[in-house]
């Protein structure tokens, strides 16, 4: 959720446009930073989903990136098994890994697909959970009808969008350029219209006219201290490396230059030396039955 082509989605981090290989280390690097800071809240949208006593027994992870959301459903049902679905090998591998460390591999199965042509057979299962990755499709209310039909009678549809990119510096700062994160998402917000027009948007009309009826939507503020999650720091650094890599050709100089020193890490002015970093951004979920 991935930030890689419209093709691969992920589960749960939302960056701007990377001139990285799709689905490559860097990626998978900052999608398990994504998981580990985000990971309470994560938490707290996975018991929110309505699900009947005993919970769904087959779930399929839509996008499922290096699977924050797969671990996160896991541990919430102990009883279920997940299919998890992306474009990325990398992704998939890393995920796997992530399985046998846990001793979860017996519950969890990776397949790769492009989910913007046609799909693999993903059985029937009682829940699908897509964070962060219908932004990404092509055709997204294709993807909508095609859940509908994947999914078990009385199914649910759990759907997470994400505002956009989080902020990790205050709105003073840095102290030579105050306000600069900002700028840079001035600049970066024609390229995101363009090319991931989806995100951030409102999934509940297109869920109604996929055939759903839409039975909750939940928004959660997100503020993580850098002091409270050590992982913060190294966020933000990968972070905003890729927010500079895309913004760099519609960058002042003089603002490239203050997000150079900030990602200097053996500089005076790194970021990892700053004990005034959070992770602040929105996320909404929907959850939607299959009649």
């Amino acid at each position: 959720m991935t930030h890689a082509s419209p093709h691969a989605a992920h589960g749960g981090a939302h960056h701007p446009a990377p001139r990285h290989t799709p689905g490559s280390d860097d990626q998978a690097e900052i999608l398990d930073l994504d998981a580990d800071v985000l990971a309470e809240h994560t938490a707290s949208l996975t018991a929110w989903l309505p699900v009947a006593a005993g919970g769904p027994r087959h779930i399929v992870d839509l996008g499922c990136g290096t699977g924050a959301g797969t671990f996160a459903l896991l541990a919430r049902f102990p009883d279920a098994e997940v299919t998890a679905v992306d474009a990325s090998a990398v992704h998939l591998r890393r995920l796997r890994e992530r399985a046998l460390e846990l001793g979860l591999a017996d519950r969890v199965r990776t397949v790769q697909a492009d989910l913007d042509a046609d799909w693999p057979d993903l059985g029937r299962p009682d829940l699908v959970w897509a964070s962060a990755s219908l932004h990404h499709m092509a055709d997204p209310g294709r993807t909508l009808r095609t859940v509908r039909e994947l999914l078990a009678p009385g199914g649910l549809f759990a759907v997470v969008e994400l505002a956009g990119f989080p902020r990790f510096l205050p709105g003073d700062a840095p102290e030579d350029r105050p306000g600069l994160e900002e700028r840079c998402h001035a600049a970066l917000a024609r390229h995101h219209a363009e090319h991931v027009p989806h995100r951030g948007a409102d999934w509940g009309p297109g869920l109604v006219a996929a055939g759903f009826t839409v039975e909750g939507r939940r928004t959660i503020t997100v503020n993580v201290d850098g002091s409270r999650v050590e992982a913060v720091g190294r966020y933000a650094l990968s972070g905003l490396k890729r927010l500079r890599d895309s913004a760099a050709p519609v960058l002042a100089a003089e603002d490239l230059a203050s997000l150079d020193r900030l990602l200097d890490t053996g500089g005076p002015g790194s970021l990892l030396r700053r004990d005034d970093l959070a992770v602040r951004t929105e996320r909404t979920a929907w959850t939607a039955r299959r009649p």
